[in-house]
């Protein structure tokens, strides 16, 4: 499966713009792919989509928005974009009484051995992130993958050959069928059928875009963004040098900066000290 890049991934203002319809469409994509195994675990497998998913809201939560942040993000989350012939899933161990959480985990040690899926006489074993294992101790969370390979590729792509999955811990066993949607949605993935449920990123614009008017002032983003989610505040009215600038601009200014960052998060304010060049605020996500 391709990994995420760089042209995948929306600016936050254009984010926020499909944000409702992207989660309402990743609810309903996870809901297939989620598989519970017995009483106490839950698998939900992975893909682009719920990748991207994951990246885009972790730049929206921490108001990150610079090529490097976005670098950052991608290189984390693609880690667990599953291979040619492999699914990747993560493992979620559901403990309800805190009391029991840590006693619970310690009888599942060794769990990344006894993971498995079975389709066409073939058993593939999941194998687990080594980063996060440890000898004498499991974490609630887990990512795994089922490296199918060749045979159990071409069985689990034919929906007329049954697949399962299931532990066979010494403190846990469980299996199931695979539902035929979750398996139809998973056959999408090994063959490369699926695409992003997010749109990509528009073209780059020629001319600023225009996001909001605040009495004599608006918010534009700028045509040619020096970074990611940069947004430039200035006179409605057109350019006019700071020194000349009436008090009812600077105050409207003023209030599309609070309005800008009231709407989109914290912002580092940039402006030039030059008393004769234009009145313009450059604004830019802050961590």
């Amino acid at each position: 499966m391709k990994p995420l890049e760089a042209s995948d991934i929306w600016d936050l203002a254009g984010y926020e713009r499909h944000r409702d319809a992207f989660r309402r469409a990743i609810i309903a994509l996870k809901k297939v792919r989620r598989v519970p195994l017995g009483p106490r675990a839950t698998l939900v497998f992975e893909n682009r989509n719920t990748l991207l998913f994951q990246v885009q809201e972790m730049l929206r939560v921490e108001h990150l928005a610079t090529a490097a942040d976005v670098a950052r993000e991608l290189e984390v989350y693609n880690e667990l974009v599953p291979g040619d012939a492999e699914l990747s899933a993560t493992l979620f161990i559901e403990i309800t009484d805190a009391a029991e959480i840590r006693p619970e985990l310690d009888r599942l040690v060794g769990l990344d051995e006894h993971v498995w899926l079975r389709t066409g006489g073939e058993t593939v074993r999941a194998t687990f992130d080594p980063k996060q294992m440890e000898e004498d101790r499991i974490s609630a969370v887990q990512y795994l993958r089922f490296p199918l390979g060749d045979a159990a590729g071409a069985a689990f792509a034919d929906p007329a050959v049954p697949a399962f999955l299931g532990v066979d811990h010494p403190s846990y066993t469980a299996e199931i069928e695979i539902p035929a949607a979750t398996r139809a949605s998973l056959i999408e993935d090994l063959t490369g059928s699926g695409a992003l449920l997010l749109p990509a990123p528009e073209a780059a614009r020629n001319e600023d875009e225009e996001l909001f008017r605040e009495g004599a002032a608006r918010a534009v983003l700028p045509a040619r963004p020096r970074a990611v989610g940069h947004v430039v505040v200035e006179p409605a009215a057109g350019p006019v040098a700071y020194l000349d600038a009436t008090p009812e601009q600077h105050a409207a200014c003023a209030a599309a900066v609070r309005r800008v960052v009231r709407e989109r998060g914290p912002h580092r304010v940039e402006s030039r000290a030059d008393a004769q060049a234009p009145l313009r605020l450059d604004l830019f996500p802050d961590r």
